[in-house]
């Protein structure tokens, strides 16, 4: 696992200096070994964490012949298998790493080389004779690729934004768009970010600059597709998920250096960790935090599965006022980023680097498998939405969203105002609104006269009306599966992985994300994945004769942040300058809506929390940038 860099020198201003600054400011990404390349047109820096032949495997790393070029950051596990191939074809190896075989690999077969490749990736290659180079990123977004222009005209890209700050020509205008995104989902979903020159190559594409033109194109070479063709029982889908779920994790135990797995307590991880314990001769390294909060805590489960397995476990009480964290993720994450599970995931990967350099973790099973509750709830509304025509539903539950109170106070049961709001509207909106950090009332009133003009009421929907189109099914929970898989888990969930690990020089790899894996896995019809309200269900069925009943039928809890009572106690006062920050200096906002949604939550009058946490780390961000208008 590793870091990337490079500049295209199409202007001839950027300097070696540039490039070595923006190689430095992701040393933490790999601390082991650093490299440059550089000729006429073409700058490529790399920063290494070696994981697989130690030795070996520097980079930026050539062909034999001097003509093409490769930075890499990822790991491909069957690596082996394409080299065999290969070398049936008369190539030849110096050294034993998985970059040398992509590099080759695409020597042979060009692009059509990235779909043998089984893993996690994002890798650049200069072809000197062409005057080309090709940014790649994996089919399902788990490594980053940045990319974007200089105002002097030159194309850098890199493994993170922070890559482009380091850049002397790298100008710093936001995206205004990007702020409503931000809002509305916590985070800036792909292909944008919250620059304009900057943009975030998607997952399953390449792109092409081609030198001597300056044109660039890009494409898709892969996406998953939800069919539910899977015609067998539900027995022989059992049996099926554990022998392809046990062949990922498998190809993912390969390393020359520590390995183990996350232990939260769920589903998910726990199914890793009972999977590793089959396949490993040693006892599994694993490590949990826990709070010294119960409501946040769910340790016990975690010490459960360690038990019962036997693993070398490692775990930590952390504080649940764990704030201190606050202004580190502002640096982690580049751009405004708001969910607050960042926090515990930064402290289980500092934990997890006392032991391993590279850690599994459970990630990707909720999307894959429909997992999360509001999968249940959307599934119901659906369900509903089947029975009457959109103008009735709208004359119906439109006016009943209106006139219902906000009780974020009563129990879940009455609080009926957000699923009347998302049943006024089609599946995709109303799936929008129920995933909204900031929903539509909200942020109507938030954002200024000038902010609307500015950006002629552009609304986020649009982010999943682009995605809608794309989805290739009629089928809705495979339609919400699939904006997940393109928006949260990307923009969010894998995100935060890949930072807050990397911040430690910690590898994580995601076996429920093996492409082969997804795509068995997008055969499955809604009632193997959502039976009865029980999400997983495949999943937690096949995982019964190896984890305990209360564990994998319990309510799903997460990385959870107690944000009202920090807002309300040792925020409070920083909370009440966020109108008079950085944000009232946009000109964005409606700083007097604002110190009433202040006012409101601290009172305990109305919770806020989500919401002003998302503003809060929008103010840090800007603070951070020096930002401006």
């Amino acid at each position: 696992m590793c870091g990337l860099t490079g500049i295209l020198n199409i202007s001839g201003y950027s300097t070696d200096s540039c490039l070595r600054n923006m190689n430095q400011s992701i040393h933490h990404r790999g601390p082991d070994e650093d490299g440059y390349f550089s000729d006429e047109l073409v700058m490529l820096g790399h920063k290494r964490l070696a994981i697989i032949d130690v030795a070996s495997g520097q980079q930026p790393m050539k062909t034999d012949d001097g003509r093409f070029v490769i930075v890499y950051n990822g790991e491909v596990y069957n690596f082996n298998e394409i080299k065999q191939e290969l070398m049936q074809q008369g190539v030849s190896f110096s050294t034993h790493c998985d970059t040398e075989v992509i590099l080759k690999a695409f020597q042979i077969w060009g692009t059509e080389s990235i779909k043998k490749l089984r893993g996690m990736f994002a890798f650049a290659i200069y072809d000197r004779e062409t005057k080309k180079v090709y940014l790649v990123r994996d089919r399902l977004g788990i490594k980053p690729m940045f990319y974007g222009w200089t105002s002097k005209g030159d194309f850098i890209f890199g493994s993170e934004l922070k890559t482009f700050y380091a850049h002397p020509d790298f100008e710093k205008k936001l995206r205004v768009e990007s702020l409503e995104e931000y809002l509305s989902l916590g985070y800036i979903p792909e292909p944008n970010s919250i620059y304009h020159a900057a943009n975030k190559l998607e997952p399953g594409h390449w792109l092409e600059l081609d030198l001597s033109t300056g044109k660039q194109r890009i494409e898709q070479y892969w996406d998953v597709t939800f069919d539910n063709s899977f015609k067998g029982s539900a027995e022989e889908a059992e049996e099926e998920l554990l022998r392809r779920f046990k062949e990922a994790i498998d190809l993912r135990l390969v390393a020359e250096v520590p390995l183990g797995a996350f232990l939260s307590g769920g589903v998910d991880s726990s199914a890793v960790v009972a999977t590793m314990s089959e396949l490993m001769n040693e006892p599994v390294n694993t490590c949990s935090i826990g709070f010294d909060v119960k409501d946040y805590d769910e340790s016990d489960y975690a010490n459960q599965v360690a038990d019962r397995y036997q693993t070398n476990h490692l775990s930590k009480i952390i504080a649940a006022d764990d704030f201190e964290l606050i202004d580190q993720l502002v640096d982690l994450y580049d751009e405004p980023y708001a969910d607050s599970s960042a926090l515990p995931t930064y402290r289980v990967c500092q934990l997890a680097k006392e032991r391993v350099t590279v850690a599994l973790s459970g990630d990707g099973a909720d999307e894959m498998l429909a997992g999360y509750r509001r999968y249940k709830f959307q599934a119901a509304e659906d369900k509903l939405r089947g029975f009457m025509p959109d103008g009735m539903r709208r004359m119906l539950f439109g006016p009943l969203a209106t006139v219902y109170p906000k009780m974020d106070w009563a129990p879940r049961f009455v609080r009926a105002k957000s699923t009347f709001e998302s049943l006024s509207r089609d599946s995709v909106a109303g799936y929008f609104q129920s995933v909204s950090i900031v929903g539509d009332s909200v942020r109507n009133k938030l954002f200024s006269k000038v902010y609307r003009r500015q950006t002629q009421d552009y609304h986020a929907i649009d982010v999943f009306r682009d995605i809608e189109r794309k989805a290739n099914t009629d089928d809705p929970l495979a339609l919400t599966q699939y904006l997940d898989i393109k928006s949260y888990m990307l923009g969010d969930i894998l995100t935060k992985v890949d930072r807050a690990s990397m911040a430690h020089s910690l590898e994580v790899r995601v076996p429920f994300l093996d492409h082969k894996l997804v795509e068995w896995m997008a055969t499955l019809p809604v009632e193997l994945k959502l039976q009865r309200g029980i999400g997983k269900y495949l999943l937690k069925k096949s995982m019964e004769p190896k984890l305990p009943n209360d564990l994998l039928y319990r309510q799903k809890m997460g990385f959870r942040i107690p944000l009202s009572e920090w807002f309300r106690g040792p925020l409070k006062d920083k909370l009440q300058q966020l109108n008079s920050g950085s944000i009232a200096e946009t000109g964005y906002f409606d700083n007097q809506y604002l110190g009433w949604m202040i006012d409101q939550h601290i009172s305990a009058k109305r919770d806020f929390a989500a919401p002003l946490w998302t503003l809060f780390m929008l103010e840090k961000f800007l603070q951070k940038h020096n930002y401006h208008e």
